[in-house]
């Protein structure tokens, strides 16, 4: 009896401690990794960069706050099959994660930056109209800019840029927004120039995002 009578008196408060922390630190840990698995839903495994979902999200939050200061753009490569046919997937890996870092470098880690698939990707950031033409510009000089592989070899890569703001497209609907960037994006395809969209690239018949091209949209920065 003595014996256990004595247990309780050999628990003192650095034991009560150390008992305490111990599920704490389990929660803790937990809790980590839950985040990393959330934040892994969210952004595309060889990018990097946001899913669709999450990409959506915080380009309405962008809209909701900036408004007509705010750009939506769309990049789709150019020839990017003939990288990976002649290159090999692993080439064509590495081009998409160099976009991946070129857009994110571009754009600044406020705005919204993701891969809606395969080698289609959408910028939203604040971006008033009196820098666009001159950021635009910018942004097809780096995505011209050929990408260096592991094995030191060059690719040489193109991409084409579609942009809309809510002024030029007279809304602040993403799905407008999105639908005239990517309209202007074939108007100006192969050009090696950024197209701004118009209001009539809002009701350009699409399908999947491809259609024919149509006269009468503004192009920006040649690539040199």
């Amino acid at each position: 009896m003595d014996s256990v009578l004595r247990v309780p008196g050999r628990i003192g408060p650095r034991t009560l401690l150390i008992t305490a922390a111990v599920p704490l630190a389990g929660w803790t840990m937990h809790a980590v990794a839950l985040h990393k698995r959330l934040a892994a839903t969210r952004r595309d495994p060889l990018t990097g960069l946001l899913r669709r979902d999450s990409y959506t999200a915080r380009a309405h939050r962008l809209l909701a706050r900036h408004g007509d200061d705010v750009a939506v753009v769309l990049i789709d490569h150019d020839h990017f099959k003939t990288v990976n046919d002649t290159r090999g997937h692993a080439a064509g890996d590495a081009v998409l994660a160099a976009t991946a870092a070129r857009l994110i470098a571009w754009a600044g880690p406020r705005a919204a930056v993701g891969r809606l698939g395969g080698d289609e990707f959408a910028v939203v950031l604040q971006l008033p109209a009196a820098h666009l033409e001159q950021r635009l510009a910018q942004l097809v000089r780096m995505l011209h800019t050929p990408v260096v592989l592991d094995n030191g070899r060059t690719v040489d890569v193109a991409a084409s840029v579609g942009a809309a703001t809510p002024p030029t497209v007279g809304s602040r609907d993403l799905r407008l927004l999105q639908r005239a960037a990517d309209a202007a994006l074939y108007d100006g395809k192969h050009s090696g120039r950024a197209a701004l969209a118009a209001a009539h690239h809002t009701t350009v018949p699409s399908i999947n995002g491809r259609r024919a091209g149509r006269p009468g949209t503004c192009v920006w920065g040649r690539a040199a």
